[in-house]
């Protein structure tokens, strides 16, 4: 199954493909020939995407077309001549600017819902809004010819999709510090002592191993994955005391709807 036909033109639009088969939501960035380079679309495709996922979706999957997962904005946007076809990215000086970078972020938020695993499968480069993807998604898988980079900085920017909050989360904050600062790469190898890859597989298994990760997830029990994944995202900033309340909490709720189902 894909896309209706309104929202496949919308998805081209922003250089994306959606796939759904059954439980399973794959999207692909598919601008190859511009190392899937995002743009305004992009990221209005991504919430559309979002705000439209059928109920009985449990795993959305994000991959990239080419030798890139995704080589971040399109720096064209920069540029006196733009994007063709493309709006250009809200200016400071527009008094609406933050609501602006509010829509941005929103293709990046409902990858956080609780009601999904998002799985970020990288390949080659995910640079800048690209790493940040990846940073939106639960889990990522990575080839071995991976390499990420919070790019933002060394262009006179901060990353503002959403990036900051897991990143600190994963590698504390000293460790963020270095990597958005120098804005230099990390190999595969690395991300993995870092903690922000879950597995590196050589790159002609990425496919085989996401495959896997999947079947793995959709044999959990939904009601079970949906409560645990909102319980443990409750818990980092929870008190011990706080979370042994949720955890009750969340019990009872599981138990009673499926005393209340027969």
């Amino acid at each position: 199954m894909t896309a209706s036909q309104a929202d496949d033109s919308e998805l081209a639009a922003g250089g994306l493909r959606l796939r759904i088969d059954g439980a399973v939501a794959t999207i692909t960035l598919a601008r190859p020939e511009r190392r899937n380079a995002m743009t305004p679309s992009t990221w209005r495709g991504l919430a559309a995407i979002g705000a439209s996922l059928p109920p009985d979706v449990r795993v959305v999957v994000l991959r990239g077309a080419g030798p890139s997962f995704c080589a971040g904005i399109d720096l064209r946007l920069f540029t006196p001549e733009g994007v063709p076809g493309e709006e250009p990215v809200a200016s400071a000086a527009d008094p609406d600017f933050e609501q602006h970078v509010a829509g941005y972020q929103a293709g990046y938020l409902w990858l956080r819902n609780p009601d999904i695993v998002s799985i970020a499968a990288v390949h080659g480069h995910a640079i800048g809004a690209g790493f940040q993807l990846a940073l939106a998604c639960d889990l990522r898988i990575l080839a071995d010819d991976a390499q990420f980079c919070m790019k933002e900085p060394a262009l006179g920017l901060v990353p503002d999709l959403t990036g900051t909050k897991p990143l600190v989360d994963i590698v504390g904050l000293s460790r963020a510090i270095e990597l958005c600062l120098t804005a230099r790469m990390v190999s595969a190898a690395e991300a993995v002592l870092l903690r922000l890859a879950e597995l590196v597989v050589p790159a002609a298994e990425l496919d085989d191993a996401v495959r896997d990760l999947v079947g793995a997830l959709l044999a959990t029990d939904a009601a079970a994955a949906r409560a645990t994944k909102a319980l443990l995202a409750h818990a980092s900033g929870a008190t011990l005391a706080e979370q042994a309340a949720a955890e009750r909490q969340a019990q009872a709720r599981l138990l009673r709807s499926r005393l209340a189902d027969g």
